[in-house]
């Protein structure tokens, strides 16, 4: 086993210019091929291509296009999927650019950001489609040679015969065209790898830190207006009137309308739109009671402590384990709703014609989004096309396309091009939001062993997904039972980065901290422990590796000199498993002036094959701060339905002079990628809580964690 150290390099970088000769498009009718109808850039829409139904384009020249088939939204897979396709298909990356692809749902199986999945599912497809892109350019030079194809070598792009003859890609990408896909290629094995490893910097460097339109709220269409939508104050309340005289008055304004519980405003520039609809007079009413915060806190404690249970997993009797028990340990762990403050607020453009519903912007489903408003709009689902934009953050929030829906039915009502745009107050008033959840745990111990544990969780709307049950503890205590409950709430809410998890980790992490010292044992030592419990397990329901979790453990406790820093210096452990990663981080707390400040957090991951590790770093630092700035700041009050922060001004999120440092080890193996984009997320919160029980003797089990006036005053 080995581990490389990464520190990220920040400087710009220049992508590969455009083509600039004839060549053809080649592809296959793989998971990842994309339509001809995509269109390339500007400054190759004039290349002869020869059109096969595919994704991979060659210029004469031999540079290399390469559509990039799912939604960006920071993960980086505009980078790193055809960093996957190139690396088989050998070229040599300079001379490859990369282009957003459109939705297919012909040729596309998983065109979908979300979950950490899309590396995962894309891997193999990914490979074979550069792999069998190669063999067709091989065998079209072998035959113009009269060679045996598999004397034939490709390095870079360049075809070499045993007689010394060269052919480059663009030279017989024409004639490969026309060949038989071949059915069964060779894959390279991880040691002759060029491009995957390597530090690629992201394809759209150049026009994000010059203000390149890139982004759903660059869209532009002639004609277009600029909507904003008036939706009720709160959760639970509907329309019953409005006065739009005023608002019709204001400069730019072109039509304001109904449409559902809503009302549009259409204008011809977004201020304008904004403007007018501060202007509109409605009335509301109540359709519902409305939920406050501290409803939903003793609801969800009456449920926690209640019996309308739903259990996910049973092992052994838990009942008997507590009756036998010398000791219990019993803890609740609190965590407010979340809003997800993507930077990029929620936008869409929709022009819906009687002949076609055309549909652009920033979104993470979009085959479910443009099924949905197919729906919504009585139309076959052939007549939508849907452009995807790079988005400004999502974190789960654009898994939704509520906005999207919105562009079309307002589109569909005005009969032109429109763009909804939210303001920060729309996007944080009206979202989607991640449930408030309490989780209780128990745990039976006898003649100093852990015999029994119990979760409970306690949660708005939904509840934990169901392989989360056999995560990390599952297998490893004989009397393990896991179960939930719920309410249904007004109050809308869904996935926010790493689902469930993202608080469940702080749950359990912290328990296993309390629950060793109420063993006496080392904290560290006791995770270790019940992972050999697990080793050799055939219980097929087990999610983890007891293998790679104890590798990245043991990887973190040696490069964070776990129980070795010097005098002042307080550590606090955690390790968990999501998103098919294991991931153990340390973190680094300090005292100043009588207030705990976190200085590192030492990070050991265990993704299998990092494809990008310029890329595979960003998305551990900002989970890391992600997760310790909203366990240490994020928290969303309700008062009558109606949230009580809607911007920055009264929403506290974490600041840059408060992140900390984050060294990050990725164990090395030829293991297939896993996820990367949200599981540095969950450990942090609970290594930082633990270190501030370390410095301060105080133990956090309520999020925010800056609402603990004996730690943070």
């Amino acid at each position: 086993m080995n581990t490389k150290k990464y520190t990220i390099d920040r400087r710009s970088f220049l992508r590969v210019s455009a083509l600039t000769s004839g060549g053809l498009l080649i592809g296959f009718n793989f998971f990842q091929a994309c339509k001809p109808e995509v269109k390339p850039p500007v400054d190759i829409a004039n290349l002869d291509f020869h059109d096969f139904n595919g994704f991979i384009k060659i210029a004469n020249n031999g540079m290399v296009t390469i559509f990039a088939p799912n939604p960006e939204i920071g993960q980086g897979v505009k980078t790193s999927m055809p960093m996957i396709i190139a690396e088989e298909l050998d070229v040599a990356w300079e001379n490859v650019h990369v282009v957003q692809g459109g939705l297919d749902t012909d040729v596309f199986e998983r065109q979908v950001a979300g979950g950490s999945q899309s590396i995962r599912h894309g891997w193999n497809p990914l490979r074979e489609t550069g792999a069998t892109a190669k063999q067709m350019l091989v065998n079209a030079a072998a035959a113009r040679w009269g060679v045996d194809a598999a004397k034939c070598s490709v390095e870079n792009g360049i075809i070499s015969n045993k007689n010394g003859d060269k052919l480059g890609y663009g030279e017989v990408a024409l004639e490969a065209a026309a060949l038989e896909v071949p059915k069964d290629v060779k894959l390279k094995e991880p040691k002759d790898y060029k491009i995957i490893g390597q530090d690629i910097p992201n394809v759209d460097i150049d026009e994000i830190i010059t203000g390149k339109p890139l982004f759903g709220l660059d869209y532009k269409r002639e004609g277009m207006l600029y909507t904003s939508v008036l939706r009720p104050p709160a959760f639970g309340q509907k329309l019953v009137s409005f006065d739009d005289k005023i608002a019709r008055s204001k400069e730019g304004v072109v039509d304001i309308f109904q449409f559902g519980n809503k009302i549009a405003v259409l204008a011809n520039s977004t201020w304008e739109a904004m403007r007018a609809k501060k202007a509109l007079s409605a009335v509301w009413e109540n359709d519902t009671d409305l939920e406050s915060s501290d409803g939903q806190d003793k609801v969800l404690l009456d449920l926690l402590n209640g019996d309308k249970l739903r259990t996910l997993r049973s092992d052994g009797n838990i009942k008997k384990a507590f009756a036998n028990a010398d000791k219990i340990l019993d803890r609740t762990y609190e965590s407010p709703v979340l809003p997800h403050n993507c930077l990029e607020p929620m936008n869409f453009f929709a022009n819906v014609t009687d002949k076609k519903v055309e549909l652009a912007g920033p979104i993470q489903t979009p085959k479910g989004t443009a099924e949905r408003i197919a729906k919504k709009l009585d139309r076959d689902f052939k007549d939508i096309s849907l452009e995807m934009t790079r988005m400004g953050g999502g974190f789960g929030r654009r898994l939704y396309g509520d906005f999207a829906l919105e562009a079309a039915e307002i589109s569909n009502m005005a009969k032109k091009p429109v763009q909804v745009i939210f303001s920060r107050e729309d996007d944080m008033a009206d979202g989607i939001y991640r449930p408030a959840i309490k989780y209780r745990i128990r745990a039976a111990i006898k003649n100093n062993q852990l015999i029994g544990y119990h979760l409970i969780e306690a949660a708005m709307n939904g509840n934990m997904y169901g392989l989360i049950p056999n995560f990390f503890p599952a297998g490893a205590i004989e009397n393990y039972q896991v179960d939930v409950t719920n309410y249904k709430s007004k109050i809308t809410t869904g996935a926010w980065r790493a689902p469930y998890t993202n608080f469940l980790a702080f749950a359990e992490q912290s328990f296993f901290d309390e629950l060793a010292e109420a063993m006496g044992v080392d904290k560290v030592q006791l995770r270790l422990d019940l992972l050999q419990k697990v080793k050799g397990t055939t219980d097929k329901q087990i999610q983890y590796s007891p293998e790679r979790m104890e590798d990245v453990i043991n990887k973190v406790i040696k490069k964070s000199n776990w129980g070795k820093v010097k005098k002042g210096v307080f550590q606090g452990f955690s390790a968990y498993y999501c998103h098919n990663t294991h991931v153990a981080e340390v973190a680094d707390v300090v005292m100043e002036s009588g207030i705990p400040v976190l200085k590192k957090v030492t990070c050991a991951i265990d993704c299998g094959i990092v494809v990008n590790p310029l890329g595979a770093l960003n998305q551990v630092e900002g989970g890391v701060i992600d997760g310790i700035g909203h366990a240490m700041y994020g928290n969303l009050d309700f008062v009558n339905g109606a949230p009580q922060s809607v911007n920055f001004d009264s929403y506290r999120l974490i600041r840059m002079k408060e992140t900390p440092i984050v060294e990050t080890y990725f164990i090395e193996n030829d293991i297939a990628p896993t996820g990367l984009g949200e599981p540095a997320l969950p450990p942090a919160g609970p290594a930082f809580a633990n270190a501030v029980k370390a410095a301060t003797g105080i133990r956090m089990t309520k999020q925010p964690f800056i609402e603990n006036k004996d730690v943070f005053g």
